[in-house]
């Protein structure tokens, strides 16, 4: 994993974009599952899949970062403070360490448009990686909606 300093995370990649999910958050890794679709909810909420026998949430990161949609090839499941969530990547690329160091707060122009989902900025071998922040990927409107929905 490279430099024994730094905050073990979880790359994965959405087109050429590179996202980064911190390793305590990670619950595991799977192949996709079937997602039924809900009503009513932002675009980036695929739905609910049944993931180890509960009904959970599940996330385009694609649609979430405002890409073109592809077909995830895994899911991410994740801790998010009140529920596990499936995030839906096209690639998981493997785990590393990001040095402190590395790590940039958020420049103005993206905290106005992802202050809720992104935790901060960092360069790996010359790329941007975009730190998310897992506890803050569905907002609370969507959460309550899940909740109904899980109720029924």
């Amino acid at each position: 994993m490279g430099d024994p300093v730094g905050i073990p995370v979880l790359l994965v990649g959405e087109g050429a974009r590179r996202c980064a999910l911190p390793l305590g958050a990670v619950i595991e890794v799977m192949r996709p599952l079937p997602v039924r679709a809900l009503p009513d909810l932002p675009p980036y909420v695929a739905g609910i899949a049944a993931i180890r026998g509960a009904p959970t949430p599940v996330v385009a990161l694609d649609l979430l970062l405002a890409h073109p949609p592809v077909p995830p090839t895994r899911f991410v499941t994740v801790r998010t403070g009140t529920r596990p969530l499936a995030l839906a990547v096209s690639a998981v690329e493997g785990l590393v360490r990001l040095s402190p160091d590395a790590l940039d707060a958020l420049p103005p122009l993206a905290r106005s448009v992802d202050a809720d989902r992104l935790a901060a900025l960092a360069l790996r071998d010359g790329e941007l990686v975009t730190l998310l922040e897992t506890g803050r990927l569905l907002p609370a409107e969507v959460e309550a909606a899940l909740a109904d929905e899980g109720a029924r």
